[in-house]
């Protein structure tokens, strides 16, 4: 049985038209088993042309260097619900999908993503009706602008020039809403692109040029191994020890932001996309790519006395007085990989040798007042593409839809109880 008969109950078609505005893994692996097209771009449909993570050979080789920075398809729509929705609904449709020969890949997918939602608020607590990541932020909008290195190497409409209507999400890492702006945390830039034939791209970009983990699997246990000990209200040392010793790459993110200052404000702080994408263009000619969005103004960070005048919520009224003055605008670029870049390791560098162009720019020119706004439940799924651009192979870029969508649930869930 999968979720997308027409002969089930009708609970369960309303719980499957839920999953389906979700995308959620289940209702996607119900399409897969019932022998269905998935919907371009979505992690289980596996990208074509990828030489197993590494760069393909074939790629647009870019005509000019410029400067880096001294720091270093229509569906699937993005969901954006306006009413909250009972759990419920989803363990019916997941109690759907376990039917028969279903059972166990749907079991592999819900696992993992459950874990990584529980890991989070094992270590940052519960916040009801917050993100489980990116807890504290605000909502902002703006516009971006495409250019000609933009079309080249994409055929996606957001590079023809226009004017794109974009929702934009700043916020501090982690998943405790009421952390402190003064935290050695990363700062993140989500944004959704509309663009005008109906198609949306969606994005979660960091401040820093690697990811924390290199595999999925590494997510949850990471997080554990910092979650206190109810006995000592601190972590157990030699967990700690034992998960740092095995995965040494989830230690370079925390190395590089401790190296960086803390941002003096959400538009003066790089943005990364840590994850590679490949761009496709006109004539079906592939390139593979990261992205950065750098501050036209430059970065700027807080010196420790600086750091000592400010309270622990300054990052928002910062970013309302600077946009009320003038616009915040970046310069989007994107980082060209070459043969035998690594593809699906985003606590991997790209060497500085490689060329980045500027293919846009974004500008910020409304902060909401409030914490609310337009992105509130908008979950900034990376894997919401246009048509010209494809998810590369990277494991970890592959399994963030879940997560997302379980935390969404989550939330809805919350706020449907508080009524």
């Amino acid at each position: 049985m999968n979720i997308t008969d027409d002969n089930k109950p009708q609970g369960l078609r309303r719980a499957a038209a839920l999953l389906a505005k979700l995308n959620h893994p289940l209702w996607l692996l119900s399409r897969a088993d019932s022998g269905q097209a998935l919907p371009f771009a979505h992690p289980l449909a596996r990208p074509r042309n990828h030489d197993e993570g590494i760069a393909c050979k074939k790629s647009i080789r870019a005509p000019t260097k410029i400067a880096r920075p001294l720091a270093h398809q229509g569906p699937p729509l993005q969901p954006t619900l306006k009413k909250a929705t009972p759990m419920k609904n989803l363990l019916l449709a997941a109690a759907a999908v376990g039917f028969g020969s279903f059972t166990l890949p749907v079991m592999a997918q819900v696992a993992q993503p459950q874990a990584q939602v529980d890991a989070l608020e094992g270590l940052f607590g519960k916040h009801p009706g917050s993100r489980r990541s990116g807890a504290k932020g605000i909502c902002a909008s703006g516009y971006f602008v495409g250019n000609t290195v933009g079309r080249t190497l994409s055929s996606a409409a957001v590079f023809n020039g226009d004017k794109v209507p974009v929702v934009a999400r700043f916020s501090l890492g982690g998943g405790n809403a009421k952390a402190s702006d003064k935290s050695r945390s990363v700062r993140g830039l989500a944004l959704q692109f509309n663009l005008p034939n109906g198609e949306q791209w969606a994005m979660a970009n960091i401040s820093a040029p690697v990811f924390f983990v290199a595999r999925p699997e590494q997510f949850a246990p990471f997080l554990e191994a910092r979650t206190a000990d109810p006995a000592t209200g601190k972590p157990d040392p030699a967990k700690l020890k034992a998960f740092n010793d095995a995965n040494p790459e989830t230690l370079l993110q925390a190395g590089y932001l401790a190296k960086a200052p803390i941002p003096a404000s959400y538009g003066t702080v790089n943005y990364w996309s840590t994850n590679a994408f490949e761009f496709v263009n006109a004539k079906g000619a592939s390139q593979f790519v990261r992205w950065q969005f750098m501050p036209e103004q430059g970065t700027l960070g807080l010196t420790e006395d600086q750091l000592k005048t400010l309270p622990d919520d300054f990052l928002a009224d910062e970013l309302r007085k600077r946009v009320a003055t003038a616009p915040v605008a970046f310069s989007f670029s994107v980082q060209l990989a070459e043969s035998g870049d690594v593809l699906t390791d985003p606590t991997k560098v790209w060497p500085d040798s490689r060329v980045v162009l500027p293919a846009g720019k974004l500008v910020i020119d409304k902060v909401e007042a409030g914490t609310g706004g337009a992105c509130e439940n908008i979950t900034f799924n990376p894997l919401v593409l246009p048509r010209g651009m494809k998810p590369s192979a990277d494991p970890v870029l592959l399994a963030r839809a879940a997560p997302y969508a379980l935390s969404l649930g989550r939330r809805l869930t919350e706020a449907a109880t508080k009524k």
